[in-house]
């Protein structure tokens, strides 16, 4: 007799060719409509369901897990953070976590310097002025932004993302300081021709863009603070396409009222996806550029998480330990 096959749960529509994959391998169960579900329908598949693929929208916290059925062993994230799911709760109830890093890498560090381009050089507010008609031709004195060469860039959080957009920086004659929990090995900082700073707070007063790629965990909630953001001379543009959570966003918000900060290029929110209609006025002005989002959206990109996730289900259910396992240490 055939063994039966598990049941698995994906939370909202995926690539075409990952669905078509999973069905083959599993008892799986899609989201058509592709909406966001709610809790309670969450806490029906926890209790249903041996594997949940959820993704950033899902927020697994303890009172959802607690819900879960004795069958429920592994929450397979479609995505790189596990910021969504509460993971000491779900070794304590013997469910396994994984996750889907280091394929994101190289989608993401192109939207940060796509987004620093669109900052300095004003590109989106360009944009507009030829969609609106209003364009009364070229004049040595309209538009201008600022050239990226030979600016300091600060990159807080100096793991795959972070390096990666070092590597495209230094191409763009950026000089390259960052900040992370660990220093890079001597070797590492020579090829990227980077300089440590051990205090943010040093790094912050001295740069021109500052970039933020580190993980969002209690640590890092509001890392950048308002007494951070304060280090940063007016003249600097700060890019996000972290976790909004990162940055206090109301003193951010501030400071660009204000005329304390030049600019800033945002993916992501601190209350996604709830954006600040005072984010939404200044961009309006052309000093920051907001994307919903998309720094992680292409089609490689989403077919190889996918795939990431595949391989960490059968891994896991033919008695092995997955290779993208989270643990609670890993945070």
């Amino acid at each position: 007799m055939p063994r039966k096959k598990p049941v698995v749960v994906v939370t909202r529509k995926l690539p075409e060719p990952v669905e078509t994959r999973m069905c083959e391998l599993f008892d799986t169960r899609l989201n058509v409509e592709d909406r966001p579900l709610t809790q309670g329908e969450l806490a029906e598949a926890l209790k249903s369901a041996d594997v949940l693929v959820p993704t950033v929208t899902d927020r697994i916290d303890a009172h959802l897990v607690a819900q879960a059925g004795e069958q429920m062993r592994l929450i397979a994230n479609f995505g790189n953070g596990v910021d969504n799911i509460d993971v000491t709760s779900a070794l304590r109830r013997g469910i396994t976590v994984t996750n889907t890093p280091g394929v994101l890498t190289d989608d993401t560090a192109d939207m940060t310097m796509a987004l620093i381009m669109a900052v300095a050089r004003r590109i989106v507010e360009g944009a507009q002025v030829i969609t609106g008609e209003n364009w009364g031709g070229w004049s040595p004195t309209w538009m201008l932004g600022h050239r990226i060469t030979g600016k300091r860039l600060g990159i807080v959080g100096m793991g795959r993302i972070g390096q990666a957009v070092a590597r495209r920086a230094k191409a763009f004659g950026l000089s390259i300081h960052y900040h992370n929990r660990k220093r890079l090995s001597e070797h590492l900082e020579e090829e990227l021709e980077a300089t440590y700073w051990e205090s943010l707070d040093q790094m912050l007063a001295r740069m021109d863009i500052v970039t933020i790629h580190c993980p969002h965990t209690p640590a890092t909630y509001h890392l950048l603070s308002a007494r951070r953001l304060k280090y940063l001379r007016p003249h600097a543009i700060i890019v996000n396409t972290a976790r909004g959570e990162i940055i206090d966003e109301n003193a951010l918000i501030r400071m660009l009222e204000h005329n304390e900060l030049a600019g800033a290029g945002l993916d992501v929110f601190e209350h996604e996806p709830a954006v600040s209609p005072k984010l939404v006025e200044l961009a309006k002005s052309g000093r920051v550029t907001l994307l919903p989002h998309m720094g992680s959206a292409t089609i490689e990109g989403r077919i190889d998480m996918g795939e990431k996730v595949i391989v960490n289900i059968k891994t896991f259910l033919d008695g092995h330990r997955p290779p993208d396992r989270v643990l609670p240490s890993m945070l």
